[in-house]
């Protein structure tokens, strides 16, 4: 399990969660128009040509295979896994429905499966939604040989309603080998493209560079 990376160079890893659950889905089958991918942000990456590292859940794979397909189609992203349907592996997690621990192992490996067909810079890396783990679930998912990855910088980026919140968070935490905790669910995170941008400018003022998280783990 790793928070972040060598406290040394210039490098930070920017990874974009792609959260799914039950209920967004239901809410987007009922015709109101809502999106759970940020396509702007996808674009300003690739304006831009920065790295960075998506965690996906099954869900969204499943809903939003065009973006999925475009996102491993860019040599600059790397792909990584969280969870199926976004569930809590712990209790008290933010309010998130809690999967059964005898299908944790399952549920994960399951995601591996989806996102790997999609080729790409495929990753063995893993989060858990709301960075809630416990002994329990760690166990359960160490048969599957991946890396969790919890995160130093949280943006605070979920349910934000202005930007300039998420960039202070972000600037005021960030070091070299952090990893960066952002959304690309554009429903439930509005304001993370809006912030992006001025991210970016911060980091290069501090000298910070991003790169793909497993350049960033793997620094010295």
């Amino acid at each position: 399990m790793v928070d972040h990376g060598p406290r040394r160079g210039n490098k930070v890893a920017l990874t974009f969660d792609a959260d799914m659950t039950d209920a967004m889905r239901r809410q987007m089958r009922g015709g109101a128009g809502t999106s759970y991918a940020n396509l702007k942000i996808i674009d300003r990456l690739e304006r831009d040509g920065v790295p960075a590292t998506f965690f996906l859940t099954g869900m969204w794979v499943e809903q939003y295979p065009d973006v999925t397909r475009r996102l491993a189609a860019n040599p600059r992203f790397e792909l990584a896994n969280h969870t199926y349907g976004h569930h809590a592996f712990t209790a008290d997690c933010y309010g998130l429905p809690r999967i059964a621990p005898r299908k944790m192992t399952a549920d994960v490996a399951r995601t591996f499966d989806l996102v790997s067909a999609y080729g790409g810079r495929q990753t063995r890396y893993f989060r858990f939604p709301g960075l809630c783990h416990d002994r329990a679930a760690l166990t359960a998912l160490a048969p599957l040989g991946l890396t969790v990855v919890d995160g130093d910088v949280v943006s605070g980026d979920p349910f934000a309603t202005a930007w300039q919140p998420i960039v202070r968070a972000v600037l005021d935490q960030v070091r070299p080998g952090s990893v960066i905790v952002l959304h690309v669910t554009e429903a439930n995170a509005p304001m993370t493209d809006e912030a992006l941008p001025h991210i970016l400018a911060g980091l290069a003022e501090r000298g910070l560079e991003p790169a793909l998280l497993s350049e960033v783990l793997a620094t010295g």
